[in-house]
């Protein structure tokens, strides 16, 4: 975003000196330093080494020398309404946004538990409480649902949520309600031991002037903010605060800001990191054109903080924000925090931006030269220091998580089971909360025997259903399919997001292969000249993955499985391999008279990336004999799959349904695959996929329709893997693109891929002439008012 810049009285260089000297420097000494974004890559780097220098001072005073840290977290949304009108926000709903969406009006006390047991199963020990500001003083309908049930406000209604939470799990809650009164601290300080609120920016000017990012926002006035931070600081309470980089505020802006969170913090000590983040321009908001901080003036922005905040100071940047390729550059300006990450749940916020996982962030740290330790939503400062900035009704519950000589996150913490009722109760967290509040009883729901309810528990405790009560949601009709689907979707709102993906990609079928073509050969045959043209037209096409699968015919050489590969990378090294079903690596193995293991060395280092868990139905051998018989017998199918898992490739995994299998070989199915992923974690995606005629297209309930056994089975899919496959994708080529639609509202958040025909050879692809291309899937998310996003084939960020 071009910025307004006033005149510099100070020097870059002077005021390096001057940070370098260990002075604290005011406006204009920050000021100066951010103008370091314009200097050459040696001035840069001068900045860059002074920052770090500075953090690594402060982490040897806090007795961690080499460490960055990060929570694991839950981000739990507990009411997309808001009474703000911010230009560049895609987290907020009208009223009738959520009406059209099915999502409720706040999150109820049951869809707060399902996601909060779930991440409490993962080891995850921080509850995110994030939420639109003060929504019912702008809709009459949030305030009608607070009077309905029961609460005074929303910030009430925020203190109940954390308590539960804490009672039920043992998790910690870190509110971020927004602009909070003194009151309002109060009330919530001993439900959660941290709290947070962005500054964003000091600017009056893009509050005040008409078209700017805060204009028409009342909790945004600058003023409103900062008496927030300062009325935290007077209530004690370990408090998260930082700044927006790139919405349109100037270099002195974002110096003042710094430097006011700093002053505050001097008065009361209660800062315990200071974010600083990257503006994201997102689709569908006023700020959509606007263009990304660049990121020269992202990473001058994290140096110069750290060097106005010192050496005690957290610094936080969000890692999902900067591509995986920059997270050495923040490390180097100084940070020594990641902030909170999810194995769970989605950035709400930032829905077209997922978290990295956990061991790739400890990865990239590593590489960095630090080390990743988990810790607490609140700092191991204040957590050591309980007595001061600890409510009592809280210490116990924190004490339980925290290694007593650290302040970080216990290793083997001691917390309350991951379920309610009987398994609740583990002694520490129980003793250390509050009591069960009345509101409470919102958790009895309708009359356990009703498939409605079965929906509710399904949704809650997956694990706890036995086989007979998921042949029953298998065969939903009618209101309880609703029920289903209605809970299938929360469950992926709620985890995943509401963010529907798509890979661009090509197919390549392997069985087309021919070392010497004949010359008038049918056009799905192709030769390694053909795949590396194919290879290079797709890459062109913006493709970033070719999915190569099919057994190598038995005329040809099976190095052939090899060669297609290397011809593929050599033409387009970027482009992601996505190759040979576990039946395709078996009959590579076999012709080449080597081990499973060596087939699968050999292939990764020809160029393989993933691998297609496909090539099954259903995993019982009765339906193989009868559908499939020339299919992998299923032993071998899970030895093979397993193998690749083990071997360093992920897997998509799937299940053929509507043929001669019953509902118990469906739920059979499914729990196999869970038990594999919790194995080997190798599934990226589970696909429900129907299979067409003349065996297919059998319904499982006599005179359902398609489209209704399509969406029990894809319910189904979600909740029954929730907690263990994270995506669950639609086979568009198979239902249609309006099917597929509705399926994006029964639990699925993925459409797979876009399946380019591409100019070179395109019958050499399975399902050539069924095209999704990115604009018509982006249209059919837009009319489902759901973020797109183009993924790679393992869920990243597709590059730009």
């Amino acid at each position: 975003m071009t910025l307004i810049e006033p005149e510099v009285h100070t020097t870059p260089a002077d005021a390096l000196a001057a940070a370098r000297g260990g002075e604290r420097l005011d406006v204009a000494q920050a000021e100066a330093l951010l103008h370091f974004a314009e200097a050459d890559d040696a001035g840069l780097e001068q900045l860059l080494r002074v920052a770090a220098s500075v953090r690594d001072e402060g982490l040897r005073r806090a007795g961690r020398p080499g460490v960055i840290t990060y929570s694991r977290k839950a981000f739990l949304p507990l009411t997309t309404l808001c009474r703000n009108r911010c230009h560049y926000c895609v987290f907020v709903d009208t009223p009738g946004q959520l009406a059209t969406l099915h999502k409720p009006m706040y999150m109820s006390a049951e869809q707060v538990l399902t996601v909060a047991r779930r991440a409490q199963e993962l080891g995850c020990k921080e509850a995110l409480l994030t939420l639109g500001e003060r929504p019912e003083l702008r809709w009459p309908a949030a305030r009608a649902w607070l009077d309905e049930h029961g609460y005074a406000s929303t910030f009430d209604y925020v203190a109940d949520m954390a308590r539960l939470i804490t009672r039920e799990t043992g998790m910690l809650a870190h509110a971020n309600p927004g602009a909070m009164s003194r009151d309002e601290l109060d009330l919530l300080r001993p439900v959660a031991p941290s709290m947070g609120m962005m500054l964003e920016t000091t600017s009056r000017r893009l509050y005040e002037e008409p078209g700017q990012a805060h204009y028409g926002s009342p909790d945004k006035d600058p003023a409103v903010r900062l008496r927030t931070i300062e009325d935290a600081g007077a209530a004690r309470i370990p408090f998260t605060t930082g700044i927006l980089v790139g919405i349109g505020e100037t270099l002195h802006d974002r110096a003042e800001s710094l430097v006011a969170i700093r002053d505050a913090h001097e008065r009361h000590g209660h800062v315990q990191e200071v974010i600083v983040q990257n503006f994201r321009a997102k689709p569908g908001t006023a700020m959509r054109d606007a263009p990304d901080a660049s990121l020269r003036e992202y990473i001058a922005a994290v140096a110069v903080a750290r060097l106005v905040v010192g050496p005690d100071m957290r610094i936080q940047v969000p890692p999902n924000l900067s591509d995986t390729a920059e997270l050495d550059l923040l490390v180097r300006a100084g940070i020594d925090d990641w902030g909170g990450v999810s194995p769970l749940t989605a950035d709400h916020v930032n829905p077209e931006r997922p978290w990295p996982q956990i061991d790739e962030l400890a990865a990239h740290t590593a590489a960095a030269g630090f080390a990743l330790q988990e810790r607490l939503t609140a700092h191991p400062h204040y957590v050591r220091d309980a007595a001061t900035w600890i409510d009592p009704a809280l210490r116990g519950a924190v004490a339980a998580l925290a290694d007593p000589e650290t302040g970080l996150a216990r290793a083997d913490p001691t917390t309350a089971a991951a379920g309610a009722g009987p398994r609740a109760g583990s002694t520490g967290v129980a003793a250390a909360t509050q009591t069960s509040h009345p509101r409470l009883s919102l958790l009895s729901a309708r009359p356990s025997g009703s498939k409605s309810a079965l929906a509710e528990a399904a949704a809650s405790d997956p694990l706890a259903l036995d086989d007979a009560d998921w042949e029953r949601l298998l065969r939903a009709t009618g209101d309880d399919l609703d029920a289903l689907v209605q809970a299938a979707d929360d469950v992926r709102r709620y985890t995943v997001g509401e963010a529907v993906s798509l890979v661009v990609n090509r197919n390549l079928t392997t069985t087309g292969y021919r070392a010497n073509p004949d010359p008038d050969a049918d056009p799905t045959t192709f030769t390694l000249d053909d795949v590396a043209a194919i290879a290079a037209d797709a890459h062109e096409l913006g493709a970033t993955e070719l999915c190569i699968q099919g057994r190598v015919a038995a005329s040809e050489d099976p190095s052939a499985y090899l060669e297609i590969v290397r011809a593929a990378k050599g033409a387009a090294p970027d482009l992601h391999v996505h190759a040979y079903r576990p039946q395709d690596v078996w009959d590579f193995a076999e012709r080449s008279g080597v081990p499973l293991a060596a087939a699968l060395e050999a292939l990764r280092e020809a160029g393989v990336d993933t691998v297609p868990g496909t090539g099954v139905k259903v995993l019982s051998e009765r339906v193989r004999a009868l559908v499939a018989p020339g299919d992998l017998d299923i032993d071998r199918w899970i030895e093979g799959i397993t193998a690749a898992h083990r071997a360093g490739f992920r897997s998509t995994s799937v299940l053929f349904y509507g043929h001669v299998e019953t509902a118990a070989e469906r739920i059979a199915h499914l729990r196999a695959v869970r038990a594999i992923q919790g194995e080997t974690g190798g599934f990226t995606e589970f696909v429900p996929i129907p299979l067409p005629g003349p065996a297919g297209g059998v319904p499982l309930v006599p005179g359902r329709s398609p489209l209704d056994e399509h969406r029990a089975m894809v319910a189904v899919s979600r909740l029954l893997l929730n907690g263990s496959i994270r995506h669950i994708q639609v086979p568009w080529p198979r239902v249609g693109r309006e099917a597929a639609a509705v399926l994006l509202q029964a639990g699925a958040d993925d459409l797979g891929g876009a399946l380019l025909d591409g100019r070179v050879r395109p019958q050499a692809g399975i399902e050539h002439g069924q095209q999704l291309p990115v604009a018509d899937a982006a249209r059919l998310a837009a009319h489902l008012f759901r973020p797109f996003r183009v993924r790679t084939t393992d869920y990243r960020e597709a590059a730009r």
